[in-house]
């Protein structure tokens, strides 16, 4: 069950997806989350052409040098999407705890699937397949704004 805290944080997380949408970017966000305040957040920066420039990535870097190991395992990570296979395994080795992901990988696979666009280079896997770690998600009521989010970013001219 999703609390009234998490809801809050993850819209932080998808209006940060709103933001990288606007600067060109793919609609993804993400913040860091312990004892209840925001220790960081980021949004995609791919178009940069490095393509490792997830804020789930980024997360798991910011951490491994600011938090201790024991402040790792108590944040959360709220997320417009579930970590690619790249950034749960980022998560695991740098031991955060919690993953709270608006969508799942595989709702982003169909959606792009139906918009006939070509096959990611990566293939997607649930966070579980990959990492040892409390997940929840997806959340039903944030599909379609997420989905409106990436649909805006593939239709741009």
């Amino acid at each position: 069950m999703i609390s009234l805290k998490d809801t809050n944080y993850l819209k932080k997380a998808i209006a940060l997806a709103r933001t990288s949408l606007k600067k060109g970017d793919e609609p993804f966000g993400s913040i860091l989350v312990l004892d209840e305040k925001v220790l960081f957040e980021g949004h995609n920066e791919v178009s940069s052409g490095d393509h490792t420039r997830h804020p789930e990535f980024a997360i798991a870097r910011w951490a491994a040098t600011n938090l201790t190991k024991e402040e790792r395992k108590r944040a959360i990570v709220y997320t417009s999407n579930e970590h690619c296979p790249m950034c749960a395994a980022a998560h695991g080795w740098v031991g955060l705890g919690k993953i709270v992901y608006a969508v799942s990988g595989k709702q982003l696979e169909r959606w792009q699937k139906n918009w006939q666009l070509p096959k990611s280079p990566v293939n997607y896997f649930p966070i579980n397949k990959i990492i040892n770690v409390e997940v929840l998600g997806p959340i039903k009521e944030f599909e379609d704004e997420v989905k409106k989010l990436h649909q805006e970013f593939y239709n741009r001219p």
